[in-house]
């Protein structure tokens, strides 16, 4: 199979994963604490990590590329889950897609900075319309932003939204030589001894009021979000370019709202329809620029 089109697959695998992490999230958060459940979550998964690289036997990273999974394991494992966790206390799910909108512009900007990619003019003309797409669709649906300025909740989504570009940017570049699942493996080992003292210091004193939905958002998020999700958004990204693969999360918004209302019953208009073939588009003219 051509390198980029099993980019794009494996990009668009990652995207379906993640489109479920802020509202399994907003489930989490109703009977766990955002900082144990950011703690946990990266317990689980780092613990499921070292099981991986001791059953593949892979060798450990070189000492040059211990700071790139620094910056990996800061950015996607720690910044993103809490700092999402801490705005979804104040702001709902579909209020969050404004800043998701801007995701796949900040990985492309990473992309540029960390990676060396260099997208054509053109490139950043579609990928910034598509962003506008999709705020401007959540605006519609009654994601406001503050009038006067941006809430508390607002600042802590943008920066969960800066974190996350430059993580997922570092670890496709990191990806190229280390390999996919491995980046995302290595940096959830590399966090695993913070985020398990911070799970015993954090565990609440019983869980007896936890309801069955908060234990199926961490189950999710712990998984597929952090672990399953990373291993084929890292490999896209690495076969068909961070930038360009990047623009896919654009639609992932649009797949939060299909998963709501195939298992909540929510309605889906008409202009839900109009703006994603807008968005597909958009996606599909910046993969025609990237290079």
């Amino acid at each position: 199979m051509d390198r980029g089109l099993s980019g794009w697959i494996n990009g668009f695998i990652g995207v379906l994963i993640f489109s479920g992490s802020l509202p399994a999230t907003r489930l989490a958060v109703i009977g766990f604490d955002p900082l144990f459940l950011t703690v946990a979550r990266g317990t689980i998964a780092g613990l499921l990590s070292l099981l991986l690289l001791l059953a593949f036997r892979q060798k450990r990273p070189q000492s040059s590329e211990i700071v790139s999974l620094v910056i990996v394991a800061l950015g996607c494992v720690l910044g993103f889950p809490l700092l999402t966790a801490l705005a979804l206390q104040h702001i709902s799910s579909a209020h969050s897609v404004v800043f998701i909108g801007l995701l796949p512009l900040a990985t492309a900007i990473f992309g540029v900075i960390r990676g060396g990619e260099r997208p054509k003019p053109a490139f950043w003309i579609f990928a910034i319309l598509g962003s506008l797409l999709v705020t401007g669709f959540a605006l519609a649906q009654g994601g406001t932003v503050a009038s006067i300025g941006l809430s508390f909740g607002d600042w802590l989504m943008l920066a969960a939204i800066i974190v996350c570009g430059l993580g997922y940017a570092e670890g496709a570049a990191l990806s190229k030589r280390l390999g996919g699942w491995q980046v995302i493996c290595w940096a959830l080992v590399i966090s695993l001894p913070v985020m398990l003292v911070g799970a015993l210091a954090l565990m609440p004193e019983t869980f007896a009021g936890v309801g069955g939905p908060a234990y199926a958002g961490l189950a999710y998020v712990s998984l597929f979000s952090m672990l399953i999700g990373f291993i084929f958004w890292y490999r896209g990204l690495s076969q068909g370019g961070t930038a360009t693969v990047g623009q896919l999360q654009l639609i992932q918004p649009f797949f939060g709202l299909a998963l709501a209302a195939l298992l909540l019953g929510e309605q889906v208009t008409s202009s839900m329809f109009i703006v994603t073939l807008g968005v597909i588009l958009c996606v599909a003219a910046a993969k025609r620029f990237a290079r």
